[in-house]
């Protein structure tokens, strides 16, 4: 029957798998799938260096490549890459995020941007070591719209003005980080880069004078600049009659910002459908608020950590009938009134953030409840005042909820569970200390919420191994799991958690009762683990350790401070784990300083972060601390 059909309609086919997992399925099928899906992906992302060099052979048509999580990416592998076979990838090639490539440096960033003519965006954030020399590489991809280099350390004015003269192109740069930048590269960049509709300079030592500039950016949208302390209300005033399109605006941290000048750029700019003021107004204005009035198209508010009234809250909800989210956390004075007059008015509320507002009671909640229909997020971490009552108009009313952050809600109960079971939807849900919760409850959200891939229970002293058991029977999506601390738990519990397939990332600190045989099996059968976190398990000995260097071949960063490995054991887990990029090691007992330098040895080609016990600073060879450096590794002391 396939012969039947054409290369055509078999295209057509593979373009409406989404997922990795289909496609994957698709190409096993047989040998001309396979080579249709060869020709047609256009995004690679590639986990483990070992396959770089034959995936990109055998994807010769893509247009996004991702090395963010490849172990190790430098100078050399570069080279490598590029002398060695077909050079098809390249030419095509539009995307690169090089995230977190600590290892690479000019030379082998100028031979892939000179290998690939056509590139539009780059990603090189947090590639610590990057100064003016990389910049100016950088500037060689004279076709770029889109730059992304948040935390380039050594960048300075100078790298910045390559890139402004030579890629004039730019739409979307961001900053973030960079601490070396200051006015004179932004007053460039604003006079080369006129098209530029996104820039994020955030935590910059900017002053009002870079505001002055960038008020002339007349294709601007989306301005972020946050933690710009020494940004005042003069240079915020600027933006009042410049930047004509922009449509959002985050000030969040600006420490002397204030509501008047907030309040002028939201007068000038009727188009604005974003703020975000977080934790830098002392109170939210009425002026700020009647301003926001003439705001038809606003969606989103972020106000965090702001003194807000009821008046202020009944003035949004009858005239900001767009919003889509608005984020109240940490606000002072939230209280019931305030938020059924909000709700009231914004029916169409997406999501909600009322974190740490512990006025608020059951009544509020219901307001929620019965007003927001669309809700799909909703934060309620340490209201104390809310009770079980609260989740039976929740579960009863919002049926769409996908996230739902509970934690630290002393009124949490099974019942309150159990009353939320309705929420089939559910995706996320975090219960972290919400002590009253124990293994019923847990049955609840196994039978009720086959969706959902992240759960957090950190603290929840109750619960057990039965608990766990019915979470492994309906909760198979689960992706993100945290049951630290939760002392019930055993290895009959581990052997529950070992049969959740697709577990990514698992945080078990402190769990005092598994041992090797526990550990071992969560090794053996959790194959997509990337992310453990082990710290204070004090019973797991060698055993398991030894467990999950043969098994947990695809871990990307462990935790095993307070932990009991030997110098020969830690060896072989640092060795054998070809994709670890991030490791914590501190007071590992059982290992000495000629382990740790041993083990440090075995993986420094990787590893892009490690953590250590501060005293090691002047135990450990000079040697080994140079390697760790020049390989782009970053050690921080405990």
């Amino acid at each position: 029957m396939l012969r039947l059909l054409t290369e055509d309609l078999l295209m057509r086919v593979l373009d409406k798998l989404s997922s990795n997992a289909d496609r994957k399925s698709w190409r096993l099928v047989c040998k001309e799938f396979l080579r249709l899906e060869l020709l047609t992906r256009r995004k690679v992302r590639i986990l483990r260096i070992e396959f770089l060099l034959g995936l990109l052979r055998k994807y010769c048509n893509i247009e996004a490549l991702d090395l963010s999580v490849c172990p190790r990416i430098d100078d050399g592998a570069v080279s490598v890459l590029l002398s060695h076979g077909s050079l098809n990838w390249t030419k095509g090639l539009r995307r690169l995020v090089l995230c977190r490539a600590t290892g690479l440096g000019y030379r082998g960033l100028e031979l892939l941007i000179r290998a690939c003519p056509l590139l539009e965006a780059i990603d090189v954030s947090h590639c610590w070591g990057f100064g003016d020399r990389e910049a100016a590489v950088l500037s060689y991809a004279t076709r770029l719209t889109e730059l992304k280099m948040d935390k380039c350390l050594g960048v300075t004015d100078v790298g910045l003005a390559r890139i402004a003269v030579d890629c004039s192109n730019l739409k979307s740069l961001s900053l973030k980080w960079c601490f070396e930048i200051s006015d004179l590269g932004i007053d460039l960049l604003c006079k080369k880069c006129l098209v530029l509709e996104m820039l994020d300079i955030s935590y910059l030592k900017l002053t009002s004078e870079s505001l002055k500039s960038i008020a002339s950016l007349s294709k601007l949208e989306l301005l972020v600049m946050v933690g710009c302390s020494f940004v005042d209300d003069v240079g915020l005033r600027f933006l009042e009659k410049g930047c004509p399109l922009l449509k959002a605006i985050d000030v969040s941290r600006c420490d002397f910002v204030s509501s008047s000048a907030l309040t002028a750029i939201v007068g000038g700019h009727s188009s604005l459908v974003q703020i975000d003021a977080g934790y830098c107004l002392v109170e939210l204005s009425l002026s700020l608020v009647e301003c926001m009035k003439n705001l038809k198209n606003l969606t989103v508010v972020r106000i965090d950590g702001v003194q807000v009234s009821d008046l202020a809250l009944q003035i949004i909800g009858t005239s900001c009938k767009s919003l889509l989210e608005i984020g109240l956390s940490k606000c002072v004075g939230v209280t019931d009134t305030g938020i059924t007059q909000l709700v009231c008015g914004c029916g169409k509320l997406k999501i909600l953030s009322l974190t740490c507002c512990r006025l608020i009671t059951d009544v509020a909640i219901s307001a929620i409840a019965d007003s927001c229909p669309h809700l799909v997020c909703l934060k309620l971490e340490s209201c104390n005042m809310v009770t079980e009552e609260s989740f039976y108009d929740l579960g009863s009313r919002c049926l769409l909820l996908e996230e739902l952050d509970l934690t630290e809600c002393s009124g949490i109960n099974d019942r309150a569970l159990k009353y939320l079971s309705r929420c089939s939807k559910l995706l996320t849900l975090k219960l972290g200390l919400c002590t009253n919760i124990s293994d019923v409850g847990l049955a609840y959200i196994g039978c009720n919420f086959p969706k959902l891939v992240e759960l957090d229970l950190y603290r929840c002293a109750c619960i057990g191994d039965d608990g766990l058991a019915a979470l492994a029977t309906g909760c198979k999506l689960l992706i993100n799991l945290n049951v630290s601390y939760c002392n019930r738990i055993t290895d009959g519990g581990m052997e529950y958690i070992s049969y959740l397939g697709e577990l990514y990332e698992l945080e078990m600190r402190g769990l005092v009762n598994i041992t090797s045989i526990g550990i071992r099996k969560v090794a053996v059968n959790c194959k997509r683990l990337a992310d453990l976190d082990l710290k204070h398990c004090e019973k797991i000995g060698d055993p398991g350790f030894w467990a999950i260097a043969f098994y947990s071949h695809n871990l990307r960063q462990i935790n095993i401070s307070y932990c009991a490995v030997s110098d020969v054991v830690l060896c072989l887990l640092m060795g054998n784990l070809k994709r670890l990029q991030e490791v914590k090691l501190v007071n590992i007992s059982e290992a000495t300083v000629r382990g740790l330098e041993l083990g440090l040895r075995a993986s420094c080609g990787r590893i892009k972060k490690v953590k250590l016990q501060a005293s090691l600073r002047f135990l450990l060879s000079s040697e080994i601390l140079d390697i760790l450096h020049l390989r782009g590794c970053k050690i921080r002391w405990d």
